[in-house]
C-alpha cells in the first residue's frame, strides 16, 4: 500500500482502496484527488443507509422519539451510539474537521462527476445490537467506562500529525490488539465482522473500476477477506440472548416463589409477610436510589420504587423502562435538548440534558433493581 492507497484485482475488477482517518483534512484531499484521477465506475463508501441519510438529509436528533426508544428497548443502544458520536466529534473539534468529512467529500465528488455511489457498510443499529448481544455484563460496564473516560477525562490534545500517523498499519494493529484485550467481543463485531462485510459488498459492486473509501484500520482486514466468500445474511442477523442470561432471568421468579412457599409452609404467614416486605423495600429502594442518582422527578422515583419488586419477577419487563417512561412524561425533552446532544462536553451535561437524563434513569433504575434482586434473594433465604 502506497500513500494510503491499495490496488487489488479481484474477479476482473480493479478495486482501489483509499484508507482514511475519519477526522483529517489530508484524508479529504486524498479522497477528492483519487476519485478525480481514477474516474471509477462506482465509488464505495464506508456508510450504511441510515448514516448516509443522516449526512445527506441532515437528519437530526430531533427526529428521535424518546418514549419509543424506551418501549423498543433501545435506550442502551442509543446511549452507546451517543457516546461514540460525541467522542469522535470531540476529536474532530481539536483539528477543526467534522467527523466523516472524507465520506461526505467522496459522495459530493461522485455526484458531481455522475459516478454511482455504493453503500458498503453494515447498518449501524445491526452492528450495535450484535455487539451488545455478544458482550457479557462485565464487558458492557467496561465499554461504558472507557467511553466516558475517553469522552470526558482525556486531557491529551490530538493534532492532525498524530491522527495521520494513526493510518500506519502497524500502529493501527496495535490499537486494535489493545481494544481486543479490553473488550474482545466488541472488537470482533465492530472491526472483524465489518471488514468481512465491507469486503463482500465491495466485490458485489457493479463496475470494472471501483474506488472504495474506508477507514484505514479496515484495509488489512478487507484485503484478507477479498479472497473469501462471506455470508452477508449471517452477519446481518441479530443473535438470540445467551442461554445463561435467559436461565438466570427465569430462575429469579422460580427461586423467589419457592422461598415464599417454603416460608409460608415452614414458618407461617407472619414470616411470609415479612419476607414480602423485605423484598419490596430492598428491591424498590435500590431502584429508586438509581433514579434519584439520575436526578429524576420525584414521581419517577416513586414509579421506580413500585415497579422494581414486580418487574424483577418478570424477565420480560424492567423497572428502568417504567421509570424512564415516567420521566419522559414528567420532563418531556425540548428541541434545545436534542440540539445539544452533539455538544455534550462534560459528564455533568448528561444530567443537565433532559434526553440523556431519561437514558440515565433507565440505566440506573435497572441497575439498582438488579443489585436489589441479588441482595434480596440471599437475605430472604437467610430468614428461613
Amino acid at each position: 500500500m502506497q500513500n494510503n492507497i491499495d490496488r487489488l484485482n479481484i474477479d476482473g475488477k480493479e478495486i482501489i482502496l483509499v484508507g482514511t482517518a475519519h477526522i483529517s483534512k489530508d484524508s479529504i484531499e486524498l479522497v477528492k484527488k483519487t476519485i478525480e484521477k481514477e474516474k471509477p465506475d462506482t465509488v464505495c463508501v464506508e456508510l450504511c443507509k441510515s448514516r448516509y441519510d443522516s449526512i445527506t438529509k441532515s437528519k437530526t436528533w430531533e427526529d428521535t422519539k424518546i418514549t419509543e426508544l424506551i418501549r423498543d428497548k433501545k435506550a442502551y443502544l442509543f446511549l452507546s451510539n451517543l457516546l461514540l458520536a460525541n467522542f469522535e466529534k470531540k476529536m474532530g473539534e481539536q483539528v477543526k474537521v467534522k467527523p466523516g468529512s472524507e465520506m461526505i467529500e467522496a459522495i459530493n465528488v461522485a455526484k458531481k462527476k455522475k459516478i454511482k455511489i455504493s453503500l458498503v457498510d453494515r447498518d449501524i443499529q445491526t452492528t450495535l445490537k450484535r455487539a451488545w448481544r455478544n458482550m457479557g455484563l462485565k464487558e458492557k460496564f467496561r465499554m461504558f467506562f472507557l467511553l466516558f473516560e475517553g469522552m470526558f477525562f482525556a486531557d491529551e490534545q490530538i493534532d492532525e500529525k498524530k491522527i495521520e500517523s494513526m493510518k500506519d498499519k502497524d500502529m493501527l494493529n496495535e490499537m486494535l490488539k489493545e481494544l481486543g484485550q479490553y473488550i474482545p467481543n466488541i472488537k470482533k463485531v465492530i472491526i472483524d465482522e465489518r471488514d468481512a462485510y465491507i469486503a463482500e459488498k465491495i466485490k458485489e459492486t457493479k463496475g470494472k473500476k471501483i474506488v472504495a473509501v474506508v477507514g484505514a484500520g479496515h484495509i488489512p482486514g478487507i484485503r484478507k477477506n477479498m479472497k473469501k466468500t462471506t455470508d452477508l445474511k449471517a452477519l446481518e442477523k441479530i443473535p438470540e440472548r445467551k442461554n445463561i442470561s435467559r436461565y438466570i432471568s427465569w430462575s429469579i421468579p422460580v427461586i423467589f416463589t419457592a422461598l415464599i412457599i417454603y416460608g409460608f409452609l415452614g414458618h407461617g404467614a407472619e414470616v411470609t409477610i415479612s419476607m414480602l416486605w423485605k423484598w419490596l423495600w430492598i428491591n424498590g429502594t435500590l431502584s429508586a436510589l438509581g433514579a434519584l442518582i439520575a436526578l429524576a422527578n420525584p414521581i419517577t422515583i416513586i414509579v421506580a420504587f413500585l415497579a422494581a419488586p414486580l418487574t424483577s419477577l418478570n424477565p420480560m419487563l424492567a423497572a428502568g423502562w417504567f421509570a424512564g417512561y415516567a420521566e419522559a412524561k414528567m420532563n418531556e425533552p425540548k428541541v434545545k435538548d436534542f440540539e445539544s446532544l452533539s455538544k455534550l462536553n462534560g459528564i455533568t451535561d448528561f444530567w443537565r440534558n433532559r434526553v440523556t437524563r431519561i437514558l440515565l434513569v433507565v440505566v440506573l433504575a435497572n441497575l439498582g433493581s438488579t443489585i436489589g434482586t441479588f441482595i434480596a434473594l440471599p437475605y430472604l433465604a437467610s430468614l428461613l
